[in-house]
């Protein structure tokens, strides 16, 4: 029935015993319809199709949510001989992801990094959010966004779109890693190896290039914007969450779930990169902040919600906003400088240098893993356990309000997994030295 270099023709009987999903995921990869649309017409009978070898993916999803764990990062993580930009931790990323079958590119060269089914266009908006609501090692590492944009802007098929580095610091966010709130000192403290490297300095002295900008959403955040209004920067309410709108320093006319005003409707080249930085947060509270608390600095606190969220509707706030607002092609976790001691990344007793990146689709697997196998063994504290209720109460929210609205699924944007998930043995995890990789490329040089 499976021969490889050929169609391959499935005959599913919807009268058999076999749950009818079931014998969806009996099959394989790479197909070319709709998961929803396979599966109405499965409930509507025997359904008789061909499919190329490894030929439902697209459809079902991987069985298992991918991890892609990075570790080793080299304190200098900048190797490359010509280009001063290339991070050797987001590197061995993209490549261990590419190895593993998801990559980076969109593009018709297929090669290790790109494939048709890639994640980002050459012409995409590309949103990276990071924490600049606190400094020195309580924000994203800034080195790692600096090798993360350079590689975008390096598209096989030449980068015309535009990345946007953004945050929202509900009131307290600074990208130039200047903020004195919680702090002493209105100094500039990025996180990275020269800590005048904000992400500001990054937009402004590294890339001097227009197709890289930031927004600070903290000006816009208590202005809330009809459906119909277009023009204003502000945020506009869904359900009980709420997401922004502005324009960027592109020209580009971003409205959050809906994709890229462009006049008359909306085009859809838009996607969002997540890149938290892996800390302590408030005993009592969420405990850690990880991918899916990251959101907390796109929603506006200023609808209303605050004190829910605070922290009563963590996980629905969470899994509402990446279920029904904008699902992030990848999550990328800083685990460079874990500040386990302090959510402030400060003072220079709280953080602990790990040297490791983790990156998947999947946030709710993400902040679980990276819960058990990075933060937790750091002090063994208990409370940065995933199985710790205060933890685990969020994580099976934020689950339960993804997956009843359907997951993550969405092919057009390169997301293929199924449904999150917080059980471990429902993930699985590759793994790549960045060490070893700079080595095996200044051999090759």
């Amino acid at each position: 029935m499976f021969d490889r270099g050929k169609n391959i023709f499935y005959i599913i009987d919807s009268h058999s015993n076999l749950e009818k999903e079931e014998q969806m995921n009996r099959l394989s990869d790479n197909a070319v319809f709709n998961r929803r649309d396979v599966l109405k017409m499965i409930a509507g009978g025997a359904f008789v199709s061909s499919f190329t070898p490894n030929a439902l993916l697209d459809i079902l999803g991987p069985k298992k949510s991918k991890l892609f764990w990075i570790k080793k990062i080299p304190h200098q993580p900048f190797y490359h001989l010509d280009q001063p930009n290339y991070h050797a931790g987001i590197d061995c990323l993209l490549h261990l992801m590419g190895k593993k079958g998801l990559k980076f590119f969109r593009s018709d060269k297929k090669t290790t990094l790109s494939s048709p089914k890639g994640l980002i266009d050459p012409e995409d908006v590309v949103l990276v959010k990071v924490n600049a609501q606190w400094k020195y090692r309580g924000c994203t590492n800034s080195d790692l966004i600096r090798g993360l944009v350079q590689r975008i802007l390096d598209h096989p098929d030449v980068f015309t779109g535009e990345v946007v580095i953004f945050e929202n610091g509900q009131g307290r966010g600074s990208l130039n890693c200047d903020t004195s709130s919680n702090y002493s000192n209105s100094e500039v403290h990025a996180n990275a190896l020269d800590e005048s490297h904000s992400f500001t300095y990054l937009v402004e002295s590294i890339f001097q290039d227009s197709r890289v900008t930031a927004y600070l959403l903290d000006p816009i955040r208590s202005r809330f914007i009809d459906e119909d209004d277009h023009e204003t920067d502000g945020y506009r309410r869904y359900e009980n969450v709420s997401y922004p709108c502005f324009t960027t320093g592109g020209g580009h006319k971003i409205e959050l779930q809906k994709g890229l005003w462009t006049g008359d409707g909306f085009a859809q080249n838009l996607k969002l990169i997540n890149v938290p930085v892996l800390k302590h947060h408030d005993t009592g509270g969420s405990e850690i902040t990880a991918s899916l608390k990251h959101v907390y600095g796109i929603v506006s606190m200023a609808d209303g919600q605050s004190s829910f969220r605070h922290y009563q509707g963590l996980g629905e706030t969470c899994g509402k906003m990446m279920a029904s607002v904008c699902t992030p092609v990848l999550n990328i976790m800083d685990a460079i400088w874990v500040s386990h001691r302090s959510l402030a990344g400060h003072p220079t007793s709280a953080p602990f240098q790990a040297q490791q990146i983790v990156a998947s689709q999947d946030p709710v697997a993400l902040d679980y893993w990276s819960a058990k196998k990075i933060i937790y063994p750091i002090d063994k504290n208990d409370r940065h356990h995933p199985d710790f209720p205060g933890i685990q109460k969020w994580l099976a929210e934020a689950e339960e309000t993804i997956n009843s609205r359907g997951g993550l699924f969405d092919r057009q944007k390169g997301i293929f997994i199924r449904k999150v998930t917080k059980d471990e043995d429902k993930m699985e995890a590759s793994t790549a030295n960045a060490k070893r990789f700079v080595r095996r490329y200044l051999r090759q040089a």
